[in-house]
């Protein structure tokens, strides 16, 4: 089924979905059905699988080339997703790329998907990579999230990038973008940002997931202004728990999220990290609760492979 299709048949009962990392090339499926199986019993529709590009360095050789050398690969996504839908039984929403794709690429990418019988994907820029201090696309890919959300929206109407093709088999995808609550990194402004937001709509995005967030005040300010904005699609929040002491810095620098003062200040009165996890643990419940009255139709959680702390807080909430 389709995300919206999901949605539509809770009948305004908020929906629990989670969002795993593939595993370091090395390690085999069993890491991510780990991760999954606790999470079973509470019945989520659909899983996202993020999809991560290889990160690179040059190495110089005794002749004085550089010699491109990847570190770090997390292959297996489309993978992943088959195996996901073929043991449990429910929808896998792979993570689709600008960035390291060209546009046949990401044709490909999409066919071999809906070879699979997978119906949703969820279309991202992605970040510069640490070799680029901005991003940049692939020659001959897309430059931004909205212009992928177009070509796959161009696939479900059976245009393909070989136009000498006819009688052309049209894809069923329904397709989830990013939000960013307190605006995208590069974004000048909010506003701007909700700009590129209803572009990505506009194109054909069905719904819209959100980055972390950790005062809810700020995704309902969101929410309110995509809606004066004409943005009606759903929009699902994203969250994440935090697990360490170091993620009070970490989450910052990476994410550009704010931390309430409250949260900080908990945080900063544990000794361990156990003591911390609970703290992450009780704060994100309590953003799940209020989320859950105010009616929001799926809360979605960035568990990263690691369930304990999300199964806590479901068996809390759900």
């Amino acid at each position: 089924m389709k995300i919206t299709e999901h949605i539509a048949a809770a009948k305004g009962k908020t929906l629990f979905s989670f969002e795993i990392l593939p595993p370091l090339k090395g390690e085999n499926i069993q890491s991510i059905f780990d991760g999954i199986d606790p999470l079973m019993e509470f019945k989520p529709p659909f899983i996202d699988v993020t999809y991560h590009r290889e990160e690179y360095v040059y190495i110089e050789q005794a002749n004085g080339f550089l010699e491109k050398r990847v570190v770090r690969k997390r292959p297996g996504t489309v993978g992943i997703c088959a195996a996901i839908q073929n043991k449990y039984g429910i929808d896998a929403v792979p993570h689709i790329l600008c960035g390291g794709f060209t546009k046949e690429d990401t044709e490909n990418f999409l066919i071999d998907l809906d070879f699979l019988g997978i119906k949703n994907v969820m279309a991202l820029r992605g970040d510069a990579v640490k070799s680029e201090t901005y991003f940049k696309p692939e020659p001959k890919g897309n430059n931004f999230a909205s212009d992928l959300v177009a070509q796959i929206q161009e696939m479900n109407q059976g245009q393909y990038l070989d136009t000498s093709l006819e009688k052309n088999h049209t894809t069923d995808f329904c397709v989830g973008v990013a939000g960013y609550p307190e605006k995208h990194m590069e974004a000048p402004s909010l506003d701007n940002d909700i700009k590129k937001l209803k572009s990505k709509v506009a194109a054909g995005a069905e719904y819209v997931v959100t980055q972390m967030f950790y005062d809810n005040s700020k995704f309902f300010e969101f929410v309110e202004k995509c809606r004066n904005s004409g943005i009606t699609v759903p929009i699902i929040p994203g969250l994440k728990p935090i697990a360490t002491k170091r993620q009070l810095t970490n989450i910052p620098h990476r994410f550009h999220v704010d931390l309430p003062e409250a949260l900080i200040s908990s945080i900063n009165k544990c000794k361990t990290d156990i003591k911390v996890r609970e703290v992450g643990v009780e704060w994100c419940t309590a953003q799940s609760k209020e989320l859950i009255n105010s009616g929001v139709e799926v809360l979605h959680y960035y568990s990263m492979g690691k369930s304990t702390n999300i199964h806590k807080i479901a068996s809390s909430v759900f």
